[in-house]
């Protein structure tokens, strides 16, 4: 347990916990269903499974409001929702249990709680660490926030189109949208400290990274409360900025071998504890991504600010 970080009253057998549950997160690859083992190891929690079209934000308010609000908020579900309980169990100043049950789980596999068993025995432990995290907001709104990364430019606009296909499936969907971008991906107009600059992407991570990985999808610790700032400028092909959003270890090391990678040259790097940018209003997208999640935004220029937030979460990990 991290010091200062005092243990919710919550019972050995779920007591005082509320688990929010989204059945649509990675349905294609989960191979076996968790909740049952949820329920086995933590019979006195309650569990809220989420309607179709139900929004997680109304169903934690009105956990909060019942007669006996959560002393834990615990989510079951992808990369997603689980960022957005995280929001939530920072709103209502309560630890987060992160159940991992979605398609890749970057968080929960950074936090080493990949699978749903680590993160009981966390529970069941008493293991509740406070992390780093990250606040990302936009013209000056509420900050929402971030505990993977956020990107700009060619990795949103892959999403954007994928989430268009998403009929055909995630891997599917994935090639037909790689095969798009490969023909329509642009290049997008920031601006930040009198400079101004065409990029094809920009990734902005929790805590530094991998210094050779562009796409930084998932964090690679849980304590460090800096921004980690990668900015891939336009100087290459469409096929270059592709092949900077392979983040798989086997994956770069074919491109690499096949000479597709763009070089050193083509990016910049910062480390920043808040970094600030003005996209547009020329070449400017309307959607942007964190952790995973697609926000839309004006086509005609917004400022996107984010910032390092130590000790922002408490969250059951070993």
């Amino acid at each position: 347990m991290t010091p200062g970080t005092e243990l919710p009253d919550v019972g050995a057998d779920g007591e005082g916990v509320t688990i929010l549950v989204n059945p649509g997160s990675g349905t294609a690859v989960v191979r076996s269903d968790p909740l049952p083992t949820v329920r086995r190891r933590l019979p006195a929690a309650r569990i809220v499974e989420l309607d179709d079209g139900q929004r997680l934000d109304d169903a934690v308010a009105d956990a909060f409001a019942s007669s006996h609000p959560p002393r834990v908020l615990g989510i079951l579900g992808g990369d997603g929702s689980v960022s957005r309980a995280a929001h939530l169990a920072r709103a209502h100043e309560v630890p987060l249990l992160a159940l991992a049950g979605g398609t890749f789980n970057h968080f929960a596999r950074a936090a080493g709680i990949g699978a749903v068993d680590d993160a009981l025995a966390a529970f069941a432990a008493g293991s509740l660490r406070s992390i780093a995290v990250a606040e990302v907001a936009v013209d000056g709104g509420d900050p929402v926030t971030v505990l993977n990364a956020v990107s700009l430019g060619a990795y949103p606009q892959f999403l954007a189109e994928r989430t268009r296909r998403g009929s055909l499936g995630k891997w599917l969907g994935g090639v037909v949208a790689t095969w798009q971008e490969l023909r329509s991906a642009r290049p997008i107009d920031i601006a930040r400290d009198g400079r101004r600059a065409r990029v094809w992407s920009v990734f902005v991570s929790v805590g530094r990274n991998d210094p050779d990985r562009h796409a930084m999808m998932q964090r690679a610790g849980l304590d460090d409360a800096v921004l980690d700032v990668r900015i891939h400028h336009a100087r290459g092909s469409r096929l270059r900025a592709m092949a900077s959003l392979a983040f798989g270890r086997r994956t770069l090391a074919v491109l690499r071998a096949l000479r597709v990678l763009p070089p050193a040259s083509e990016f910049e790097r910062a480390v920043e504890t808040r970094w600030e940018v003005r996209v547009g209003p020329d070449a400017a997208p309307d959607v942007f991504v964190h952790d995973g999640e697609l926000e839309e935004v004006s086509r005609d220029g917004f400022t996107l600010a984010v910032r390092a937030v130590a000790d922002g979460l408490r969250v059951y990990a070993p």
